[in-house]
């Protein structure tokens, strides 16, 4: 990942952490081209519907502004299940399950280092407060699946 799209995956996380904070769950993509456009949609992780539906507007959007590089990052629980699957969910104010993390699924991509993939995982402390990790860049072949935050977003620019 190039400087100029790390310091915008810090921007992103930065904000969608302090959303988490206030206990609102939006997911936020920032768009970088011509000039910088944040967008965020709290309905999100309502639907799969909703969820495509603000990519691609987002998409539109990027075209609009001849965008050079993004971020998509999304809160969400990850479930891990045995032997090497991870699914997600939707966060809730019902408690975690086993085998089950809150985080900040993200992905990046810029015209010149393509995409990249990770998450900000979270705890909780006793009173609810978050205490957010270091944003992790995964670093193993990740073979995303259409309902993968920023999937719908990356395609649609791929296709211009």
């Amino acid at each position: 990942m190039n400087e100029e799209t790390a310091h915008l995956l810090f921007d992103v996380i930065e904000r969608l952490e302090s959303s988490i904070l206030a206990r609102d769950c939006p997911a936020i993509v920032a768009l970088e081209g011509d000039r910088r456009l944040i967008l965020s949609d709290y309905d999100y992780l309502r639907d799969r519907e909703t969820a495509v539906a603000f990519e691609h507007r987002a998409a539109m959007k990027a075209l609009e502004i001849n965008t050079r590089r993004w971020v998509l990052a999304v809160p969400q629980v990850w479930i891990f299940e045995p032997p090497s699957t991870v699914a997600t969910r939707a966060v809730s104010n019902h408690p975690l399950r086993e085998g089950e993390q809150e985080a900040i699924t993200w992905m990046s991509f810029d015209r010149d280092d393509g995409v990249d993939y990770g998450r900000v995982a979270y705890t909780r402390r006793p009173n609810g407060e978050p205490v957010f990790e270091e944003p992790e860049i995964f670093e193993v072949g990740v073979q995303p699946r259409e309902i993968m935050p920023g999937f719908t977003l990356l395609q649609e620019l791929l296709e211009q």
